[in-house]
């Protein structure tokens, strides 16, 4: 049985915000405003303008992923427990009706934060292989968040500045109503269980977590490989979670390959979107060329906590 994702369906606010401006807003030391800007290499953030929604840009993403076609089941990977939208018992609704999947369970992931959407397509994978699954079984997977809400949800200190952004793609069985952009070859998921203080950190759990980051990331790529049946030398690209180009150094000289095959253009501009920083690396990276069928990348999440996510996929002929 092979399991398939479509083409990543992106939705990126057209606003940019400075990110030294950002920092400055919330009284950051002029430090640290040097510190993100000239060595984590992070210039623009995405904005949502006032009259924009997280929500429309999440149906806007699932309804492009699905193409008019139908899923079984919807998984929804967020960071924030608290965003606009959810402060009312509508969304569901909402997600059935604007995508047209009457009676669809539909499913949110949290509490492992900036791993949760990667978290989904390894759940979605699990959910087409149960026994009793049938062939044309689908899952429509979104992922978004909205970190331009307040300075809790903007910027993690001393590490990133998060932007807004929403993805979606289908998990499907390739064959019959469904075949996919990118072949899923396998995932895998670590987590640190000393950081669990999450933004509550002491500053010696602090100054450990950037360490952990580094072996957390490295660990949960290798496992990802073993699953998929590959090593380190059978990767062309790694999509990664795009927190600062500093950490992606370190990760890149653990593995033992170049930088130039960490995938980072969307970076200076566009930096942190949460869960979906992979899917959105991933999409760009297709519809500038860069991926040619039998390609292989790893997409790769770090979510506060420590919480880490990968997935192996191959590209494939289909462009759907």
């Amino acid at each position: 049985m092979t399991i398939t994702m479509s083409r990543v369906a992106a939705r990126v606010p057209d606003r940019r915000d400075s990110v030294d401006e950002i920092l400055a807003r919330y009284d950051r030391p002029r430090a640290e405003r040097r510190l993100f800007t000239r060595i984590f290499g992070l210039r623009t953030s995405p904005s949502l303008a006032e009259d924009e929604s997280l929500l429309e840009l999440l149906l806007d993403a699932g309804r492009a992923a699905l193409d008019g076609r139908r899923a079984d089941l919807v998984l929804y990977g967020h960071t924030l427990l608290v965003q606009p939208f959810g402060h009312h018992d509508e969304f569901v609704s909402r997600v059935r009706e604007r995508l047209d999947l009457p009676g669809v369970p539909v499913y949110g992931i949290s509490r492992i934060n900036c791993a949760s959407v990667l978290r989904g397509a390894d759940l979605a994978e699990r959910y087409l292989r149960r026994p009793g699954a049938g062939p044309d079984e689908t899952v429509l997977v979104l992922g978004g968040d909205q970190g331009s809400m307040g300075d809790m949800s903007r910027i993690i200190p001393g590490f990133v500045v998060c932007g807004d952004a929403a993805a979606a793609v289908v998990v499907g069985r390739e064959g019959g109503r469904h075949r996919g952009r990118y072949r899923y070859l396998g995932g895998a998921a670590v987590r640190d269980a000393r950081f669990h203080r999450n933004l509550r950190m002491t500053t010696e759990e602090t100054r450990a977590f950037g360490t952990a980051c580094v072996d957390g990331m490295v660990r949960v790529i290798d496992e990802a490989l073993e699953r998929a049946g590959l090593g380190r030398d059978d990767v062309d690209w790694i999509m990664p979670h795009m927190s600062n180009a500093f950490v992606w150094r370190a990760v890149a000289g653990g593995l033992g390959i170049p930088m130039e095959r960490v995938y980072l253009d969307l970076l200076p501009d566009q930096g942190h979107t949460f869960g979906v920083d992979a899917l959105m690396a991933l999409d760009h990276a297709d519809r500038t060329g860069r991926l040619e069928p039998g390609r292989r990348c790893v997409l790769a999440a770090q979510g506060m906590g420590a919480y880490f996510q990968a997935a192996v996929v191959e590209v494939t002929e289909d462009a759907s």
